[in-house]
């Protein structure tokens, strides 16, 4: 079982059994995170105390996420033990819902939670001043299609709005730039549109000198931006967007050994509203919205189309990435163009196709600099998985096997479901 707890200041001497156990977030020096935000989230203005701890949660989660390999080739691979011991102002609410949180949380990566929060002194910090006083919407925007569809989608209400990156990789930045720019530009004559890149990751080396193991794959990301975009939404109480389209949201099985792993369980319709639920009994603020749910990818790429004209559409998806290995640096290729054969890459393609539209995306797999990494492509491929789902069908158990909120019937998943699958059945 892997510990950890979250102190706010670092001592003189860091042992090697410190470093391992211990994330650190100073409001001063350098911590476990590479961040511009202090724990009280100060930087970002007047956050709501019980969305702090939220974020302060998250934080940990995904660091201990990103610290504990996964044991691959075991019959239990994708399962993990980890306790988190979190410091807030008042435990009793938090405790009183722990229970429920570590559902949550196996539910979105398939491992053993356990949590502890424990009443702890918070460092004081600076607040700055509500910087979006006017805005009515926060929009999370990662810099994929989905995220720029919506962001789009929010360019067209008369209301400000403020859309949120969360910067895990330097390649994605400026992706997310450019992107969140050609959309302004779309509409140029609605209300202001705000953009904030926020950067938050783990550091390898520990204060000390000491490094923490290193996991590549990190299911819990999303949970870190869905509470971020919450403590900047609870500001001026407005609502979050989390824009993704509803067959990824559900993420059905493709295979009885792939049980919804391959895309984030983030914006799942069961998991946002009991996530909303908890946040809020805990006193958090948790308005959220998928304004997408009951779309496919192809058909939010159609209505995009629609909108601003098969040409723009293509210009702005394709200077979006969707890849799930943006920053893993290939021998001889940007770190930014697309791998063609992960889960996010397959569906874009299958998108663009159902939509009618030109993909101008560089896909490494049509063209790989060596047959090395021509290779290792291939055998990562989920093409043949993708496949394999076609051609079985949506089947009953699949409907079955998913967790609906009340009033998401299930004849609504199936046909979803359909739809999402005749778009995969597109690929060549």
């Amino acid at each position: 079982m892997a510990e950890f707890r979250l102190k706010f200041q670092v001592p003189q001497a860091v042992t090697r059994d410190v470093a391992e156990r211990t994330f650190f977030w100073p409001n001063e020096g350098k911590g476990t995170f590479r961040t511009q935000l202090g724990p009280r989230l100060g930087g970002l203005g007047p956050v709501r105390p019980a969305n702090i701890e939220l974020f302060r949660l998250a934080a940990m989660v995904y660091a201990a996420d990103r610290s504990v390999p996964r044991q691959v080739g075991q019959a239990n691979w994708s399962k993990r033990n980890i306790t988190l011991t979190v410091p807030v102002r008042d435990p009793n609410p938090w405790n009183a819902i722990a229970m429920e949180l570590e559902g949550l949380l196996a539910f979105l990566s398939g491992d053993s939670w356990q949590l502890t929060f424990r009443g702890a002194r918070i460092p004081r910090e600076a607040v700055a001043g509500n910087r979006y006083p006017e805005a009515r919407r926060v929009v999370l925007m990662s810099g994929g299609a989905d995220s720029a569809i919506g962001a789009f989608l929010a360019r067209t209400r008369p209301q400000e709005h403020l859309l949120v990156s969360h910067v895990g990789a330097t390649s994605i930045s400026p992706i997310q730039k450019e992107v969140a720019e050609r959309i302004r530009h779309l509409r140029p004559d609605r209300a202001m549109q705000h953009h904030l890149q926020l950067i938050f990751t783990r550091r390898r080396t520990q204060p000390g000198g000491y490094k923490l193991r290193n996991e590549n794959s990190t299911r819990t990301r999303s949970f870190l931006f869905l509470a971020l975009g919450l403590a900047l939404a609870s500001i001026n109480e407005t609502e979050l967007w989390i824009p993704e389209n509803g067959f990824a949201s559900l993420n059905p099985p493709l295979g009885p050994d792939q049980l919804g792993s391959l895309s984030t369980r983030t914006t799942h319709p069961w998991f946002l509203k009991e996530f909303s639920r908890l946040a809020q009994q805990a006193g958090a603020w948790a308005n959220l919205l998928n304004p997408f749910a009951a779309e496919t990818k192809g058909e939010m790429f159609r209505w995009l189309a629609d909108q601003v004209g098969d040409a723009a559409a293509s210009e702005l998806l394709s200077a979006t990435n969707s890849c799930a290995f943006t920053n893993r640096r290939w021998l001889g290729v940007s770190a930014t163009d697309h791998c063609g054969t992960c889960f996010g890459c397959l569906v874009r393609r299958a998108s663009f196709t159902a939509a009618g539209l030109i993909d101008k995306s560089i896909y490494i797999i049509d063209s790989p600099p060596t047959d090395s990494v021509k290779s290792q492509l291939e055998r990562s491929s989920i093409l043949p998985s993708i496949k394999g789902f076609v051609a079985r069908g949506i089947r009953v158990s699949d409907i079955a096997s998913m967790r609906l909120p009340s009033g998401y019937t299930a004849s609504a998943a199936r046909d979803l479901c359909l739809r999402g699958s005749r778009e995969l059945g597109l690929l060549a």
